[in-house]
């Protein structure tokens, strides 16, 4: 059976997936073929053309066409939005309850369009529209290989739902508790974010990164968000979480005039300042206990029967909560899905459908899904360019003995990875030994926050010693505290809590990223190299030759392994 998933239905981060026959064979997102963070408001036209290209198929040859929104379920649970949001939200509840079928419009065009655009005969496609929080929780629940799991769904929201809450067993997903938005730990949190100077919807993990230098106790958003032991659930304040035009501080901002009043002006600078590190400090503390409550209050029973839980929505990417989650006594398992944001529905919709029909599903052992460049492609685009250029017969040695000299390295290599994070095939590499190499790479190549910490890749054989856990980390999705004595040995990619957001690599997965890394450790001793994205601040990660060569062009970045060319300046 052949499935085409498409995403997203709420205007950004498009993406296509493939699954044949169980197997995900190929999935891109469309901002890396336009070039535009996101994507907003575009359709994933190229992002099908190229999953069908890489498996051979014509239109013609679809089974179906998966989709991550459901109409029915919108209707199901206009009436709990209705009695949350009457008073608060009027305007809102009227459009969700008397102007759902222009919503459901507005999909089928997005869909249809796409289709058409991309040679499909719309009178013999067949949609299957899947609610959006089941196709997260399918897009972790079904690829992670797991008979049986507690599942959590966390965003800012769905047709009308922020947060799912069930349990899979024998090959299907069972609800448990679910949440209506505005109650939302993605709206709260993406409220916060804007307020603090970073783009919503896309600097979250900002925060994240910013939250270890504050102190929590500096602050209070008990007026915001807080949990309700009667309820069960947490209460997002409507006077200060996405709120209304009319109670904006601005009108293209989403948070409002009284968080202004009572913090002050909002951050505006990229420096650490007070009291925006203890703003973020305390953001991320809500985040992680709400989130614990959530579990223990209706997933622990389950839980402590297996200690499988798997974790998807863009809630799931703050790998700080997925360290706290792991770190709790039932939870033994985690499998967090590396595209867990809305292109990830396209992923979720598509295996949702192969599982419903009966298929199994091949679960996720790697990312790399994307499109993939010859040396002949490579030597073409490297003809329009007059840099200096060597062939290598080894180019994982030869780029090792440079980081090995401290010098940084882009390394351009195979199928573009699946997902926000560059997990060793269009990555930005350095030693992590070198003091200051960080503080390099941020000034010169990716233009971004100084205290903002890179990622570590890590050879499978020595983390569980560096990170002191044997728990599977091939995705960069969960922190871990670093050992104590690994801290002093590797500073670049430690941040200032002890953590790191790191990619165990195995030689099966990745056997070229892999022998770089090996090479690296037989010259320096360290089986750890620093690993962060091929782009520079703003961009998407480069998906072809001529986007790596145009990024290292416009930036500091000296060297660049692409294929088996050395590229130098």
């Amino acid at each position: 059976m052949k499935i085409l998933g498409l995403a997203a239905p709420f205007g950004h981060d498009p993406s296509a997936t493939l699954v044949i026959d169980g197997k995900v064979v190929a999935a891109a997102e469309e901002e890396r073929f336009t070039r535009q963070k996101h994507a907003t408001g575009q359709r994933p036209l190229n992002a099908v053309k190229f999953c069908l290209s890489q498996a051979g198929l014509k239109p013609s040859d679809m089974d179906c066409v998966a989709f991550g929104w459901s109409f029915d379920i919108l209707r199901q649970k206009r009436g709990e939005y209705f009695r949350r949001s009457l008073f608060k939200r009027p305007s809102r509840v009227y459009k969700k309850f008397f102007r759902n079928k222009k919503e459901l419009s507005n999909q089928e065009k997005f869909i249809y369009s796409t289709l058409q655009d991309c040679g499909f005969d719309l009178s013999k496609v067949k949609i299957h529209w899947v609610e959006h929080h089941l196709a997260h929780a399918a897009s972790a629940f079904y690829l992670s290989g797991m008979s049986e799991a507690a599942v959590a769904s966390i965003d800012a929201g769905g047709e009308i739902t922020s947060t799912l809450l069930g349990y899979a067993s024998n090959g299907s997903i069972n609800k448990v508790k679910e949440i209506i938005a505005p109650d939302s730990l993605g709206l709260f949190y993406s409220t916060i974010t804007e307020y603090l100077g970073f783009r919503r919807e896309n600097g979250e993990y900002k925060v994240m990164g910013m939250a270890p230098y504050g102190d929590p106790q500096r602050i209070s958003l008990d007026k915001i968000i807080r949990w309700d032991d009667g309820r069960k659930s947490f209460f997002c304040n409507d006077d200060y979480v996405w709120v209304q035009r009319k109670k904006r501080f601005k009108p293209d901002k989403v948070y409002s005039k009284k968080m202004v009043e009572m913090f002050g002006p909002p951050r505006q600078v990229d420096t650490l300042q007070e009291p925006y590190m203890h703003i973020a400090a305390v953001t991320q503390k809500k985040f992680e206990d709400i989130t614990l409550k959530l579990i223990d209050s209706y997933l622990k029973d389950i839980l402590v029967k297996h200690g499988n839980l798997c974790l998807a929505g863009g809630c799931a990417l703050n790998v700080a909560l997925n360290r706290i989650l792991l770190e709790q006594p039932y939870i033994k398992n985690l499998w967090v899905q590396p595209a867990s944001h809305d292109a990830g529905t396209s992923l979720g919709a598509a295996v949702f459908v192969a599982a419903s029909s009966g298929q199994k599903i091949e679960p996720m052992r790697h990312v790399y899904l994307g499109p993939e460049f010859s040396n002949e492609e490579i030597k073409k685009a490297l003809c329009r360019h007059s840099f200096s250029v060597s062939y290598e017969d080894n180019i994982s040695q030869k780029a090792a003995q440079l980081l090995a000299e401290g010098e940084v390295v882009g390394w351009f290599q195979g199928r573009m990875e699946w997902g926000p994070r560059a997990l060793g095939n269009r990555s930005i590499l350095g030693n992590p030994t070198i003091r200051g190499t960080a503080d390099r790479i941020n000034a010169l190549i990716k233009f971004r926050e100084k205290w903002r910490p890179f990622c570590p890749s890590i050879l499978k054989e020595f983390a569980p010693r560096i990170l002191d856990s044997d728990h599977p980390a091939p995705f960069m999705a969960i922190a871990f505290k670093v050992s104590p004595e690994w801290r002093e040995k590797i500073p670049e990619v430690v941040h200032v809590d002890g953590t790191c957001r790191p990619q165990v690599v195995e030689r099966e997965t990745n056997p070229r990223f892999y022998a770089l890394i090996e090479y690296f450790h037989k010259l320096t001793g360290t089986p750890v190299v620093i690993n962060t994205s091929l782009n520079r601040r703003t961009e998407p990660v480069v998906c072809t030759p001529e986007d790596a060569l145009k990024m290292f062009e416009g930036s500091g970045l000296e060297h660049l392994a692409i294929g088996d060319y050395l590229v130098s300046k």
